[in-house]
């Protein structure tokens, strides 16, 4: 990809993103999207198959929060503190700066994709970010050992998802980040030595 064409895709992506932050995703179309991009029809299709392909960027916006709590995480801190505090920031941050519509969407379309499905990329900064956290309890000696470190990661990002599921399910009726704080340290005794 040329610099030129990478600069096309982010300021598409760029473009998404502010409109659904700011209309949510059933309110923005494809149309307000190549608008505010200043690019073409043409130019949207090369890169995006449609609007459901741009929702799945949101795992990228997600990872960029992992990227900075994991800056800003006190190397001292506990395992099983580590795995609480990242998924009460993220948390946090999904509640106070997501549109619930899109994180449901995302969701949605995950479950009914026939391609990549974002949020179960192994690749991704939040499963990388995880398993070192849970290698690294396995070493202290905070975190079980009669587990492999890929049965304790498929846990807790099992727990997490369910979390989410459930207040998106209940249309945020309740504070994700409070339910989150209040559920996940009981979800972890099982990590526990």
């Amino acid at each position: 990809m040329t610099q030129e064409e990478g600069s096309i895709k982010e300021k598409i992506i760029k473009a998404t993103w502010e409109l659904f932050f700011r209309n949510g995703y059933d309110n923005t179309t494809v149309d307000d999207i190549i608008t505010l991009a200043g690019t073409s029809k043409g130019s949207f299709y090369y890169y995006f198959e449609g609007k459901d392909a741009l929702l799945h960027t949101l795992s990228d916006v997600l990872d960029d929060q992992y990227r900075r709590l994991e800056k800003e995480m006190d190397p001292q801190l506990g395992s099983i503190d580590k795995l609480l505090l990242i998924d009460y920031e993220v948390h946090r941050f999904m509640e106070d700066h997501l549109p619930l519509d899109l994180i449901a969407s995302l969701y949605s379309t995950q479950l009914t994709s026939k391609g990549d499905r974002t949020l179960l990329d192994q690749n991704r900064k939040y499963y990388r970010l995880v398993r070192s956290i849970i290698e690294e309890g396995q070493t202290r000696g905070e975190i079980r050992k009669d587990r492999t470190i890929s049965e304790l990661l498929k846990y807790y990002t099992m727990c997490e998802r369910a979390l989410v599921t459930d207040w998106c399910l209940n249309r945020a009726s309740y504070s994700l980040t409070t339910y989150s704080k209040d559920t996940l340290p009981l979800m972890l005794l099982h990590f526990r030595t």
